[in-house]
């Protein structure tokens, strides 16, 4: 069982592939060929062999062979009859054995369409699906790769049957006759059913692992192509027909999955941009007003009292008048000041998050019992969103919960800014319909943060707030 012969010569399995047809030989001394070889070193004298038609298509054929007389006239018909009952049996076994394996592909594809559609990171779906690939089309090896604009593929995922797959990271030079490079030129499915041949730096890499043959699908994503799929065999048998088709279902759920990222780092960075252009707006205009308009406040002021001082005597009247003008004159420098403050607080630049929030709590309607041990420095776009986070929790608790106390607590932990801010009012806080909140979470979320808000009614409400520290800008040097 197994044996394996090229067809070809004079002999009944060549003669039944070629027309279709019963066949007969009735001595084997003058056939050729491996498979007339065999016969004759097998003793076969005569033989006779019927084609086996499964849904119309030549599927193989049953012989019987004579060490003795030729077979009877009639053996071509009475074979006939039991190829008819294989055939139906090998459509019925291949009926099932394609449903099975459609199950198992649209159960694979199912799991990874569930990666994707729950945002699952990048680095989290390649790892999943070369494995679900190489499991389903029973290869050796798989391999995902990333075309880089310098004529290079990065391999980003990888997964082998024994677990000696290429390391990830590994980038080699376009080029040659090799799937890699044929798919990066036509942007289309192709396969290479032999790699003994094949030439360039992905063949030597692919030769090393164990590739055989191989087949591969590219990954196009809107409208660019981004990288390829492969699966390679490292068996003597390529790859079933149709892989290419079978891969394609993947690369498009990769592909989706690979927009849908690009789609969100290019939101997340734009809102970084409108955010860090709306603070720059704000020191601008904070050092516009303190530069401007409040020294020229301040010399009027001096100017007015000046003039208080040199009024005679006699005009009372006249000095108490430019008195009280110069205090008003103060009271909206004041203003002023705290407008300015409330624009872009200069006590973080001076202070850090850990003092402005001291100050904060001390201008509060509510009382406030603040914890913030332990908070050092940090970049200043942090320590923005979280002055402002909590800022604005204190106003809306103010405002609307009726609370009487605001328990505020920060801390670094796990290379991110943590912020909880809870007050004992009456709750119900909805952030969908209020405006502020909704900035916050904007704001929070430019930087990579979450902020989630609990707030039952009758049970106050609480802000949980999480910023990433690690990939912003460099922190300011810590307080002396």
């Amino acid at each position: 069982m197994g044996s394996r012969w090229a067809l070809g010569g004079k002999n009944v399995h060549t003669l039944v592939f070629e027309a279709g047809r019963p066949a007969r030989i009735d001595s084997y001394a003058d056939a050729t060929g491996p498979v007339g070889v065999a016969g004759r070193q097998a003793g076969i004298r005569s033989s006779i062999g019927t084609p086996i038609i499964v849904e119309g298509r030549l599927w193989g054929a049953m012989s019987a062979g004579s060490i003795e007389q030729p077979l009877p006239a009639d053996t071509e018909e009475r074979l006939a009859q039991f190829t008819e009952l294989v055939a139906t049996a090998i459509a019925n076994a291949e009926s099932r054995a394609g449903l099975t394996r459609l199950a198992e592909e649209q159960a694979a594809l199912q799991r990874v369409a569930t990666l994707v559609a729950c945002g699952s990171p990048s680095e989290e779906l390649f790892a999943a699906v070369p494995g679900e690939v190489g499991r389903l089309l029973q290869a050796g090896q798989t391999a995902m790769i990333r075309y880089e604009t310098d004529g290079t593929a990065t391999l980003v995922a990888a997964w082998s049957r024994t677990g000696d797959a290429a390391p990830l990271g590994a980038r080699e030079r376009l080029g040659g006759n090799n799937l890699t490079t044929i798919i990066w030129q036509t942007s289309r499915p192709a396969r290479i059913d032999s790699y003994a041949n094949a030439s360039g730096a992905p063949a030597a890499v692919a030769r090393k692992v164990g590739f055989r043959s191989a087949a591969g699908a590219p990954v196009i994503v809107r409208g660019r192509l981004w990288g390829a799929m492969i699966a390679g065999s490292v068996d003597e048998q390529p790859l079933g027909p149709g892989t290419e088709a079978r891969l394609a279902s993947f690369t498009e759920l990769v592909a989706t999955a690979i927009s849908n990222a690009e789609n969100l780092a290019e939101l997340t960075a734009s809102r970084a941009r409108v955010v860090a252009a709306a603070d720059e707006t704000r020191r601008r205009i904070e050092r516009d007003l303190h530069d401007g308009a409040q020294q020229r406040l301040v010399s009027l002021g001096l100017a007015l009292r000046i003039a208080q001082a040199e009024v005679p005597p006699q005009l009372g009247e006249l000095e108490s008048e430019l008195g009280r003008v110069a205090d008003g004159l103060a009271s909206v420098q004041e203003d002023l000041r705290e407008m300015a403050h409330g624009i872009h607080p200069a006590i973080l630049a001076q202070g850090g998050l850990g003092q402005a929030l001291k100050i904060l709590a001390r201008r509060s309607a509510v009382p406030v019992k603040l914890d913030v041990r332990g908070v050092a420095r940090l970049p200043e776009r942090i320590e923005v969103a979280a002055y402002y986070a909590v800022s604005e929790a204190l106003t809306n608790a103010a405002k609307h919960a009726h609370a009487s106390v605001i328990q505020v607590q920060a801390q670094t932990a796990e290379g991110a800014l943590q912020l909880r801010v809870r007050d004992d009012g009456a709750g119900g806080a909805d952030p969908v319909r209020g405006s502020g909140l909704l900035g916050l979470k904007d704001r929070v979320e430019a930087l990579g943060g979450t902020l989630e808000v609990t707030s039952p009614a009758g049970s106050g409400t609480t802000l949980l707030i999480e910023i990433p520290v690690e990939g912003q800008r460099s922190a300011l040097p810590p307080e002396p």
